[in-house]
């Protein structure tokens, strides 16, 4: 048999209100102690798990900031390899300039006088093959006449007696065989190897009473240009970021792959380019020796070097693409990137906006509660002063 205390009205509407009170303050506490409104899905289904999937999002989006980060870094390599090899092309530029205004000349007088007779005298000037026809009655004047026509221009002449052929080219003038250098009383030389020109001819700086000046320079010149293009292979090799190179292979699978969201349905594959020198087209200069002048990397001639300054314009032009191509990748990949940061900033304010507590507000509630729950305490001690006054009679 269970018994109960039997309160008054007044004590038992007293009581409720405090217990009431205590459960607000309870409430505004834990508020105050975790800063949230909805700490879980009891507070607010709706609330607790939108913000959630908020965060969720927030969080994802702030993971692929880091791939988009490095993919601005591999970009703004990619552009700084572009720079730096740009200085090496004008550095090739400056080169080639050089070497073409370097002269080459033939010079030298005969050892013998000048006998006529017929032959053909094939010769080079400048890698170009030049053919004078001359028959037994010429005379000195009539042969340099034709060996001048031939070559197309003032390189043949005569000595003080009259009598010797007098060579003195402002160009690199070569004579095709040994043959053609005795019938106009230059000295053979004493071997016939490869000249510059092909293969099996004589090369008339072999012949003592011939000199060609300005190879020498050349030279050096196409050995300074082939360092260079050296260098900016090299440079473009080492222009990577995180093991990823957009500028030193072309192949179609060199691609950046930069995801935009998290479902990767938004994003940018950035082709990389060969721009190292073979990429560019440049050729290796071959040097004075065993090259035929077909315009690939020879610094003898006149029309080659013009041809490795053509192909140096257009590796510039190649180089300007790539940067223009590069240069608006990164705008749009930077673009994005800003996008990105606001987007998580906004994810994560609307997520706080639907947990968040408003601290001034649940402070303000906690006073509130606390004058409430004294002003409780002393309205159930109204409430009971009837059943004390009894007590005291009992007393």
């Amino acid at each position: 048999m269970s018994s109960s205390v039997t309160l008054s009205a007044a004590t038992r509407q007293n009581l409720l209100s405090l217990q009431d009170t205590s459960a607000l303050t309870s409430t505004t506490q834990n508020r105050l102690a975790t800063g949230l409104k909805v700490s879980s899905a009891l507070d607010s289904p709706v609330n607790f798990f939108t913000a959630q999937a908020f965060t969720s999002r927030s969080g994802d989006l702030s993971g692929l900031l880091d791939s988009i980060s490095n993919g601005v870094q591999t970009i703004q390599a990619a552009n700084q390899g572009i720079t730096s090899i740009q200085k090496l092309i004008d550095s090739a530029k400056s080169t080639a300039n050089q070497a073409l205004s370097t002269q080459i000349t033939t010079t030298g007088t005969a050892s013998t006088e000048f006998a006529p007779s017929a032959n053909t005298i094939s010769f080079y000037v400048n890698g170009d093959l030049k053919t004078a026809t001359l028959t037994a009655t010429d005379t000195i004047d009539v042969a340099i006449a034709s060996l001048n026509t031939a070559a197309g221009g003032t390189m043949f002449s005569k000595d003080t007696s009259g009598k010797k052929i007098v060579l003195n080219a402002s160009a690199d003038v070569e004579f095709k065989t040994a043959a053609d250098q005795t019938n106009l009383g230059f000295d053979a030389g004493s071997t016939t190897t490869a000249d510059r020109y092909g293969t099996g001819n004589d090369v008339i700086s072999q012949s003592p009473n011939l000199t060609v000046a300005g190879v020498e320079s050349r030279k050096k010149l196409g050995e300074q240009f082939n360092s260079l293009l050296i260098q900016i292979t090299q440079l473009a090799k080492d222009a990577s970021f995180n093991g990823v190179n957009l500028i030193a292979n072309g192949d179609p699978s060199n691609k950046l792959h930069i995801a935009f969201n998290e479902k990767d349905t938004a994003n940018l594959d950035i082709q990389g380019q060969d721009l190292t020198s073979d990429g560019l087209g440049l050729e290796t200069i071959v040097g004075d020796s065993g090259a035929t002048p077909d315009g690939k990397g020879n610094f003898l001639l006149n029309t080659d070097i013009k041809t490795t300054l053509s192909s140096l314009g257009t590796a510039s032009d190649t180089l300007r693409a790539a940067s223009s191509t590069y240069g608006s990748n990164l705008s749009v990949v930077q673009n994005r990137q800003d996008f990105t940061k606001r987007l998580v900033n906004i994810l994560d304010t609307g997520a706080a906006n639907l947990t968040n507590a408003d601290l001034n507000e649940e402070a303000a509630n906690s006073q509130a509660l606390s004058t409430r729950q004294s002003l409780g305490i002393s309205a159930l001690s109204l409430a009971n002063q009837a059943q004390q006054g009894i007590l005291q009679l009992l007393r």
